[in-house]
């Protein structure tokens, strides 16, 4: 007859478990920014320039260095292997800075839709403010109609004493 093992519950921490290896902790948000450094690097004419200068100095000096000197004959396997594991590397880099920057582009993205949600809804009420504002004056008597009714009710009078 086998035990079955209670599933752990979920408010209760897990326990500790011993490794012979100790795990690596590290920060992401750092290896982030490093790996943005250098993916902005690695899109640069200088690094062309290292890159290229770095290149030919190697060829140049294992083709015109004396045979006990060269150190990667011609078909040049080291440096292909050296290239090969420096784009292994910035494909990567590469691709987390953009991954990073996919994130901040979506967090300002979102920033800009809530800010724009609020100015529609701040015009919409303005708008609605302003319609009140003319309906209420709408009611209220101007200059003109006011004196147009004095001047009427100065006549009225005027009527009446002339009648007298």
């Amino acid at each position: 007859m086998t035990t079955r093992q209670m599933p752990a519950r979920l408010d209760q921490p897990r326990e500790i478990r011993r490794t012979l290896v100790p795990r690596v902790h590290y920060d992401p948000e750092s290896f982030g920014r490093l790996s943005e450094r250098i993916a902005r690097f690695l899109g640069t004419a200088r690094f062309l320039v290292y890159m290229t200068a770095f290149v030919a100095v190697w060829i140049g000096w294992n083709m015109l260095a004396p045979p006990f000197l060269k150190f990667d004959p011609y078909p040049f396997i080291f440096l292909t292997l050296m290239l090969s594991l420096q784009a292994s590397y910035a494909a990567p880099l590469i691709l987390l800075a953009q991954n990073r920057q996919d994130d901040r582009d979506r967090v300002q993205y979102e920033q800009d839709r809530s800010r724009n949600d609020r100015s529609i809804a701040d015009t919409e009420y303005l708008t609605r403010e302003i319609a009140g504002l003319r309906v209420a004056l709408s009611e209220v008597a101007t200059r003109d109609f006011v004196r147009s009714e004095l001047q009427q009710i100065m006549k009225e009078l005027d009527a009446k004493d002339g009648r007298r």
